[in-house]
């Protein structure tokens, strides 16, 4: 049994115990290793080992910021080029689509007539419309009336595109002078890095009874498919396609 005496003792003892390895652990934490028992409520800061996964978390972490960042300016001018792009490709697909398409080339006298694609009384008298641009034509029998002076291009004044199927084969880059141009034919500066590609061929739509064949019994197209093909900076390329049947075939310009 212990009296008030022995307590206060034990108690003293025990308490100059910690302050003893108090010291120890103190002692040892600047001398590098302590001889006394380790205290945690003692210890401070991170660990070599909680340092190192710290820079590696932050080190992928800003990476990947960077990363994100790089990529968002490089692209950040691609939504201008790519409205640019698809701005020039629906005006030329629309000139095209508003273009007529006629059984005979336009400037054929018999082409507001004529109820086949053939040449004859109820047909063309000279010139059948084809894929592409028509060359100079004129009639064969005397006096040889010059119907076309000249071989169709664009923008021509006197044998312009007259007809969808003239635009078949088109290419800004082919024109003379090349590149993107306004209505009057002179090249736009700012649009000499875009180039217009043009694709027309006979494709049928449908199917069953409501089918429209490519082509009539004539073998003469009656439905078309016009793909336009528009290329930009940064590789930037743009295709719209869309459909024309013939269904006025003596409606012209």
């Amino acid at each position: 049994m212990h009296t008030r005496d022995s307590h206060r003792k034990l108690w003293m003892a025990d308490r100059s115990g910690r302050n003893l390895t108090q010291y120890s652990l103190f002692s040892g934490y600047f001398s590098g290793f302590g001889t006394g028992a380790r205290n945690p409520k003692l210890q401070s800061g991170v660990s070599l080992v909680e340092l190192i996964v710290f820079i590696v978390i932050v080190s992928v972490a800003v990476a990947g910021v960077l990363t994100a960042l790089n990529l968002a300016t490089r692209a950040s001018a691609d939504p201008l080029v790519k409205k640019q792009a698809l701005a020039l490709a629906e005006a030329l697909l629309e000139e095209i689509e508003l273009m007529p398409f006629t059984y005979c080339d336009p400037n054929d006298p018999q082409a507001a007539t004529a109820t086949s694609a053939t040449v004859g009384p109820t047909g063309c008298l000279v010139k059948v419309e084809a894929l592409g641009p028509e060359a100079a034509f004129s009639d064969p029998n005397p006096p040889n009336t010059a119907y076309q002076s000249n071989n169709e291009t664009r923008y021509s004044t006197d044998s312009p595109f007259d007809n969808v199927n003239d635009y078949n084969g088109y290419d800004t880059n082919a024109d003379t002078p090349p590149g993107i141009k306004d209505v009057t034919g002179t090249p736009i500066p700012t649009l000499s890095a875009y180039r217009a590609q043009v694709s027309v061929v006979a494709q049928g739509l449908g199917s069953g009874g409501t089918a429209i064949a490519a082509t009539d019994a004539n073998g003469a197209p009656q439905s078309l498919l016009i793909t336009v093909t528009v290329t930009g900076p940064g590789n930037t390329t743009v295709v719209l396609q869309g459909y024309r049947t013939r269904y006025a075939p003596t409606a012209l310009p």
